[in-house]
């Protein structure tokens, strides 16, 4: 991925939803101009989520989500509603696609959901050419997919929309000003992807520029001689969390230090969360299950962090022979009730609702929550430290 392409995470991820042939995938066609989902008269045509990512104006970068029908039948169906489901779990904006006059009592409880998860709605009426004229109650846009009437008005009130919930908080650019140096620790070894940097690294770089200020990215060997380089102390240190041992020694105290797991955590909405939920390690006994989560899918390799790192520094940190489980990709547990802490990566991959549903079901399942940053931070007794450069001394 290039420094100018939109990572999916930083999307707006924007959900149609309906019954079986209200028309979603029609009218997910038009709006995108292409046939990017398949259409039939023959009820459940879209059996799984279909995604598209791509440049939607007026809104900018988005992704497109067609989903499978909310009353799908049987076992397949009930597979499919559930996968519909998660959709919700990580979208900005959701369209609901009927082709009522008025909403029916699914529809009602479809709709009802999107509430509940706070998400921003349009209620759509499809098929507009063969609409008896009579209005549906409340605001509703009508559209026809076969001539494209509406379709315009639809992009207008999504891009309306779009800011509701605009992030206002950057991954390191609100903490530094123009003129400042900052120095990025990219620790290059043989779990490192070859031949690139790890999406928070480009992310950093990006906004540092962005904010006027210098980027200094050096290796943990050279880091020394790149902080005795600079005429005057950088004023902040960003390492990547797997260094943060033999980090934390190299630079003075007087400079502010963090990492970018920690940085991205702040950035996702949850890094409150995670510095409550890190003290949980320190009560961890003999037994206590973990669940550690990696966003993304990436193919393990022998120094893996999430699977062989972070186990070990946590079992040599509490002395506790734990019981540990891990998950990757979109995969989560739906019940949380049996374990004792849930270790999640920054999440960089992930959609910031998606890594909040999360966090938010293992606070109301009465599980710690934290991320490695974090952790790694806490059991290193650096977490005060790492995380001044947010909070403030």
């Amino acid at each position: 991925m290039g420094l100018n392409d939109t990572p999916g995470a930083e999307r707006t991820n924007i959900g149609f939803f309906g019954l079986r042939n209200a028309g979603k995938s029609s009218l997910v066609n038009r709006v995108t101009g292409q046939e990017m989902s398949l259409v039939s008269d023959v009820k459940g045509t879209t059996t799984d989520p279909v995604k598209k990512s791509m440049e939607l104006l007026p809104l900018g970068p988005v992704t497109i989500i067609d989903t499978p029908g909310f009353d799908d039948e049987g076992t397949l169906g009930e597979l499919r509603v559930k996968r519909m489901r998660e959709v919700l779990a990580v979208c900005d904006i959701a369209v609901l696609v009927t082709e009522n006059d008025e909403l029916t009592p699914l529809e009602k409880e479809l709709k009802s959901l999107i509430a509940q998860r706070g998400i921003p709605c349009l209620t759509v009426r499809s098929k507009s050419d063969l609409s008896s004229g009579k209005k549906a109650d409340g605001d509703v846009i009508f559209v026809s997919a076969k001539d494209g009437s509406g379709v315009e008005e639809l992009k207008n009130a999504l891009a309306g929309l779009s800011g509701v919930n605009a992030k206002t908080v950057r991954l390191v650019a609100d903490l530094i000003s123009p003129g400042d140096t900052v120095v990025l620790v990219v620790p290059i070894d043989s779990s490192a992807p070859k031949g690139r940097l790890i999406l928070p690294q480009q992310e950093a770089i990006r906004d540092i520029l962005d904010a006027g200020a210098v980027a200094a990215v050096t290796g943990v060997e050279t880091l020394t001689a790149t902080l005795d380089g600079l005429k005057e102390p950088p004023t902040l240190v960003i390492t990547d969390s797997q260094a943060f041992a033999k980090v934390m020694k190299l630079v003075p105290e007087k400079i502010p230090l963090t990492s970018f797991s920690i940085l991205m955590a702040r950035y996702k909405g949850f890094l409150d969360e995670a510095v409550r939920g890190a003290a949980a390690i320190d009560s961890l006994k003999d037994g206590s299950r973990l669940l550690i989560c990696e966003g993304c899918t990436h193919h393990r390799q022998c120094e893996d962090i999430g699977t062989v790192k972070l186990p070990a520094w946590l079992r040599r940190y509490t002395g506790r022979e734990l019981e540990l489980s891990f998950t990757s990709g979109h995969g989560f547990p739906e019940d949380l009730s049996g374990y004792d802490l849930v270790i999640h990566c920054g999440a960089c991959m992930l959609h910031d609702n998606e890594v909040r549903n999360r966090m938010n079901a293992a606070v109301s399942a009465g599980v710690p929550f934290t991320n490695y940053g974090t952790a790694i931070a806490h059991m290193n007794g650096i977490l005060t430290r790492s995380i001044a450069p947010i909070y403030g001394k």
